[in-house]
């Protein structure tokens, strides 16, 4: 790994880091020398990635919490900051969203969208940020938004307006907080294998549980993506990294898509025949 992508000596914060994308930016960010404050809501979650953490060779603080508990996200971010006595890297990462029409869906679900994906990440920000601005040694602040942030979502409009005000909130905040040397970047996921699109949405990762597909149904999915597979929760990790070292010194405000090209595809898809077509010449067959 090159020097400039060396994280040595900081201190990094991430939500939901104990399963998926979280897990893996965790251990990358680890990999590159930080030192890591896991918030996950499963045990068993958190003590494991803080465990792959230490075998790293950094040190690990798992804290086991719900984003949604604002109280107990703030007391978190400071027992970090307390613990390791600074924090440099904030990664929003924690989220979740389930599939209906606007129509049908309840209050009490907006309220939990908007809570988990949006909520949490103000929150986490501001008590971070914090800390960051009291360092006076910069930061980086990665929110982990969603293709869906810039494109129409269907069956998911207030996860999709969450993940645009994560886009907004993360513009601003690049500008906001640029005087203390704090960059405010996204990274917008796609297709990503991970344990919770797979059936293993609690409790322990383990890979033994997760969904098979068939053959047709994983050749479908590839189809919509330019690269042809889905994406490695690790990808995500990297460009995380990215953002957090001195790769990115002049990069703020962003939003960098880790997708395979499916945000760039807007629409267009192989057929069958490996041909690209626009989505509605699957209804002829293509």
């Amino acid at each position: 790994m090159t020097d400039r992508a060396r994280l040595d000596g900081q201190v990094a914060f991430v939500t939901g880091g104990g399963g998926g994308i979280g897990r893996a930016i965790a251990l990358r960010l680890a990999e590159a020398g930080a030192d890591v404050s896991i918030f996950e809501i499963f045990p068993e979650r958190a003590e494991e990635a803080a465990a792959r953490v230490r075998e790293q060779g950094r040190q690990a603080l798992p804290i086991v919490g719900d984003v949604m508990d604002s109280g107990a996200l703030r007391a978190a971010v400071d027992a970090a900051a307390a613990e390791f006595g600074r924090l440099d890297i904030l990664v929003n990462n924690a989220g979740g969203v389930s599939a209906r029409p606007f129509l049908e869906q309840s209050e009490r679900s907006m309220r939990k969208h908007i809570d988990i994906n949006l909520m949490s990440m103000l929150i986490a920000t501001q008590a971070a940020a914090k800390h960051m601005v009291d360092g006076g040694r910069g930061g980086a602040i990665i929110n982990v938004a969603s293709i869906e942030a810039s494109r129409a979502a269907p069956n998911f409009a207030v996860y999709a307006a969450c993940k645009a005000g994560m886009l907004s909130f993360t513009k601003s905040m690049a500008v906001e907080l640029s005087g203390h040397g704090i960059r405010v970047n996204c990274i917008a996921p796609d297709h990503t294998i991970t344990p919770g699109n797979q059936g293993n949405r609690a409790g322990p990762v383990d890979p033994a549980t997760w969904k098979r597909r068939s053959d047709d149904d994983i050749d479908a999915m590839n189809r919509l993506i330019p690269l042809g597979r889905e994406g490695v929760d690790t990808e995500c990790g990297d460009a995380a990294v990215f953002l957090a070292s001195a790769m990115s010194t002049y990069v703020t405000g962003i939003l960098l898509p880790v997708d395979g090209g499916t945000w760039a595809s807007s629409g267009w898809v192989r057929g069958r025949d490996r041909r690209w077509t626009l989505n509605e010449g699957l209804a002829f067959g293509a």
